[in-house]
Protein backbone atom coordinates (compact mmCIF):
# COMPACT_ATOMS: atom_id res chain seq x y z
CA UNK A 1 0.00 0.00 0.00
CA UNK A 2 1.55 3.37 -1.11
CA UNK A 3 0.65 6.72 0.88
CA UNK A 4 1.41 10.15 0.05
CA UNK A 5 4.59 12.32 1.15
CA UNK A 6 1.45 14.93 2.83
CA UNK A 7 -0.48 11.50 4.83
CA UNK A 8 3.00 10.44 6.10
CA UNK A 9 4.35 13.41 6.87
CA UNK A 10 0.52 14.22 8.58
CA UNK A 11 1.03 10.66 10.80
CA UNK A 12 4.53 11.60 11.52
CA UNK A 13 3.73 14.73 12.62
CA UNK A 14 1.11 13.59 14.85
CA UNK A 15 3.48 11.11 16.62
CA UNK A 16 5.38 13.79 16.93
CA UNK A 17 2.69 15.83 18.94
CA UNK A 18 2.02 12.96 20.43
CA UNK A 19 4.98 12.28 22.00
CA UNK A 20 5.07 15.96 23.09
CA UNK A 21 2.20 16.43 24.51
CA UNK A 22 3.10 12.91 26.94
CA UNK A 23 6.25 14.55 27.89
CA UNK A 24 4.36 17.32 29.20
CA UNK A 25 1.84 15.19 30.83
CA UNK A 26 4.40 13.62 32.57
CA UNK A 27 6.33 17.01 33.66
CA UNK A 28 2.81 18.34 35.10
CA UNK A 29 2.58 14.92 36.97
CA UNK A 30 6.02 15.57 38.68
CA UNK A 31 5.69 19.29 39.60
CA UNK A 32 2.08 18.12 41.25
CA UNK A 33 3.87 15.49 43.26
CA UNK A 34 6.26 18.85 43.85
CA UNK A 35 9.61 16.74 42.64
CA UNK A 36 11.47 19.52 42.59
CA UNK A 37 14.90 17.56 40.83
CA UNK A 38 12.20 16.17 38.23
CA UNK A 39 9.80 18.55 37.03
CA UNK A 40 12.55 20.94 35.86
CA UNK A 41 14.76 18.49 33.17
CA UNK A 42 11.25 16.99 32.71
CA UNK A 43 9.86 20.17 31.03
CA UNK A 44 13.40 20.81 29.44
CA UNK A 45 12.79 17.53 27.62
CA UNK A 46 9.10 18.49 26.74
CA UNK A 47 10.00 21.77 25.66
CA UNK A 48 13.02 20.11 23.03
CA UNK A 49 9.97 17.66 21.70
CA UNK A 50 7.58 20.33 21.61
CA UNK A 51 9.93 22.41 19.64
CA UNK A 52 10.87 19.31 17.49
CA UNK A 53 7.68 18.93 16.42
CA UNK A 54 7.16 22.42 15.39
CA UNK A 55 9.91 22.93 13.40
CA UNK A 56 8.76 19.65 11.67
CA UNK A 57 5.54 20.79 10.79
CA UNK A 58 6.89 24.58 9.51
CA UNK A 59 9.34 22.44 7.38
CA UNK A 60 6.93 20.68 5.62
CA UNK A 61 4.21 23.17 5.16
CA UNK A 62 1.69 21.45 7.77
CA UNK A 63 -0.79 24.39 8.72
CA UNK A 64 -1.80 24.50 12.40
Amino acid sequence: MTTSLIERNKSEAKKKGVFAAAAWGGTALFFAASVPLLWVPGAVGAGYLTWKWFMFRARNGIRF
